[in-house]
């Protein structure tokens, strides 16, 4: 099946899902050295960006030794490891603290920004985690 441009639109389609992954990755890594920057979320988009563009990428993130098993276990059950589910808490209570004394927000956005913060560490805690560990 064509799309009347000559496969053009699919190269350009599987180039951008390529591009994206690969700013994923970078995002990933730079997230594993800094404490408020998340590390496998991208990676879970660059391997998904990865699978629609360039299998050989997707499998070497998969197998990568130290981000596949995490990835692995999000692919095949929507899992997060204990230990990333500690250092996702970790990160969002130091993020909350390093916002509450450097914006000095009123009491609102206090609140609103620890209810979101919040509600995104307990959907975090209430995924499974891998089988085996």
């Amino acid at each position: 099946m064509t799309d009347g441009n000559g496969g053009k639109r699919h190269s350009l389609g599987r180039a951008g899902f390529f591009a994206l992954g690969c700013l994923m990755v970078a995002l990933g890594f730079i997230g594993a050295f800094l404490p408020l920057m998340p590390t496998t979320i991208f990676l879970i988009l660059a391997a998904w960006c990865f699978g629609k563009s360039s299998p050989r990428l997707e499998a070497w993130l998969l197998d990568h030794p130290r981000f596949g098993p995490s990835l692995r276990a999000w692919r095949a059950e929507g899992a997060i490891p204990r230990r990333a589910k500690y250092m996702a808490a970790g990160g969002i209570t130091f993020g909350y603290v390093v916002f509450w004394i450097a914006a000095r927000p009123g009491l609102v956005l206090a609140l609103v920004v620890g209810v979101i913060m919040g509600a995104i560490a307990l959907w975090i805690w209430t995924r499974p985690e891998p089988a085996g560990r």
